[in-house]
C-alpha cells in the first residue's frame, strides 16, 4: 500500500483504530505527506523514529535535540534526526504510572555557558507521588551536578494530573505548571502546590516579588492557583507573557494568559461538566475575582504542548499559536489579534494520532511529538516552490 493509498483509506473509513495504527507504523521516514491549510500548503516528514511515548523536546545550540520519554529516558537526536541509541545518564528515578513519568525538558537561557538541563517528572515520596524538578549539567551522555530544585507538596497516591511544563521567561525566572492530582479542591488552596503555576529562580530559590510571599499559610513558590492540569505553556514572542492551556472535564479545555497572583477558577468555575452524568461543576462559568480563559474548547480536545510561531519558513503563520491535541489527534492553529483568538483551524486530524508536544524550532520548522509506544518526531515544512 502506498502512502497516498493509506491516507485515502483512512479518510474513507473515518476510523482511527487499527487502520490509523498501520498507517503510522508503515509510513516511510523519507516520504513526506503533502497537506494544506487555509494559509498555505505544507508537508509533514517523519524526522525521528523509535521513541517510546515522547513527552518534551528542547533544541541544543549545536543543532541536536533532547527528547524526554515518559518511561524515564532522556534521548539525544542528531541534527539530521538520527536517534542516538545511548540514553543520557543521570536522570533521577521516575514513577512511570498512568500519566506520570519523565515529563518536560528545558534548557537554561544561558545553556551555552553553563550547560544546565531541567527536567520535570513524577517522583515517589513518603505520602505517594508528586511532580518534581531537577537540573543537571549536560556532559556528553550524562547529566552531572544533579540537584532537585523543587518538590511538589503534599504528595498523593493518585496517578494522574501531574502537569508539567517548564518555561523560562526573559528575566530568567523558571515557571513550572502543575496539575491538581485529580483532587479538585486542592487547586484553591494556598498551602498546596497542586493546581498551580510555580515561579522560581533558576536554582530553586523563591523570588522576593512572588505574589504570596509573606502571606500566612501560603506557599511562597506559588504564582497562580485554580488550575486543573496544565500540559502546555509558552512565552508570547512579542510581549514575553506566559500563556498556558489546561485540560477541562468533558469540555472546558482552556487557554489562559498567566498573571501574577490570579485565580483561574477550577473547580469553582468551569465550562466543563462532570464525566458520565454530565452535570454542572461548581458555581457556573464566571465569578468575580476569577480569571476567564482567553479561549476554551467544548467538547474537549485534550490539549498538550503549545508553541507560538515566529519563524521565517511559514510567513503566513507568523504570530499564530499552535496547540497539540491528544483526544482530538490533531494540531490546532489559532490566529490572534492581541490577546484575543479570532480564528481556529484544525490540521492533521487523525493522521498521526495523539500529539503530545509542539515546538517551533530555531530553524523555522514546526516539530511535533506523537504519544505512542512507537512514537516519533514529525516535522512540518513548507512545500518547495516550483
Amino acid at each position: 500500500m502506498t502512502l497516498s493509498d493509506a491516507f485515502a483509506h483512512l479518510r474513507r473509513r473515518k476510523a482511527w483504530g487499527m487502520s490509523l495504527l498501520l498507517a503510522i507504523a508503515f509510513w516511510p521516514a523519507a516520504e513526506a505527506q503533502m497537506l494544506s491549510s487555509e494559509a498555505r500548503q505544507f508537508q509533514a516528514t517523519a524526522f525521528t523514529e523509535g521513541l517510546e511515548n515522547p513527552w518534551g523536546l528542547a533544541f541544543l545550540p549545536d543543532g541536536r535535540l533532547l527528547v524526554s520519554e515518559r518511561p524515564g529516558r532522556l534521548r539525544l537526536i542528531a541534527a539530521d534526526g538520527r536517534l542516538d541509541p545511548q540514553p543520557i545518564a543521570g536522570v533521577p528515578p521516575v514513577v512511570a504510572i498512568n500519566q506520570g513519568g519523565l515529563l518536560d525538558v528545558a534548557l537554561h537561557p544561558d545553556f551555552a555557558r553553563n550547560a544546565w538541563v531541567y527536567l520535570s517528572y513524577a517522583a515517589a515520596g513518603e505520602d505517594g507521588y508528586g511532580t518534581e524538578v531537577m537540573r543537571g549539567r549536560l556532559d556528553g551522555h550524562a547529566l552531572r551536578d544533579v540537584e532537585v530544585i523543587f518538590r511538589m507538596q503534599p504528595k498523593s497516591t493518585t496517578s494522574h494530573h501531574f502537569g508539567s511544563r517548564l518555561v523560562f521567561d526573559r528575566q530568567g525566572f523558571l515557571y513550572i505548571t502543575l496539575g491538581e492530582r485529580g483532587d479538585k479542591e486542592r487547586a484553591q488552596r494556598l498551602d498546596d502546590h497542586a493546581g498551580s503555576v510555580i515561579r522560581l529562580h533558576d536554582d530553586g530559590r523563591v523570588p522576593a516579588d512572588n505574589p504570596f510571599v509573606g502571606k500566612p499559610g501560603a506557599f511562597p513558590e506559588k504564582f497562580t492557583l485554580g488550575h486543573r492540569n496544565i500540559q502546555g505553556a509558552a512565552l508570547h514572542p512579542q510581549t514575553g507573557e506566559l500563556w498556558t492551556h489546561e485540560h477541562g472535564p468533558q469540555g472546558g479545555d482552556e487557554i489562559n494568559l498567566i498573571r501574577s497572583g490570579a485565580n483561574y477558577g477550577w473547580p469553582v468555575i468551569t465550562y466543563g461538566r462532570n464525566y458520565i452524568i454530565g452535570t454542572s461543576i461548581g458555581e457556573g462559568t464566571a465569578k468575580p475575582g476569577m480569571a476567564q480563559p482567553v479561549w476554551q474548547w467544548t467538547p474537549s480536545i485534550a490539549p498538550s504542548g503549545m508553541a507560538f510561531y515566529a519563524g521565517n519558513r511559514f510567513p503566513a503563520w507568523r504570530g499564530n499559536l499552535f496547540v497539540g491535541a491528544l483526544k482530538g489527534q490533531m494540531l490546532v492553529r489559532l490566529t490572534l489579534d492581541g490577546n484575543r483568538v479570532v480564528r481556529e483551524e484544525r490540521l492533521l486530524e487523525g493522521l498521526f494520532g495523539r500529539i503530545r508536544d509542539v515546538r517551533a524550532g530555531p530553524d523555522g520548522y514546526i516539530y511535533l511529538l506523537t504519544d505512542h509506544s512507537r512514537g516519533r518526531i514529525v516535522r512540518l515544512e513548507p512545500v518547495p516552490r516550483p
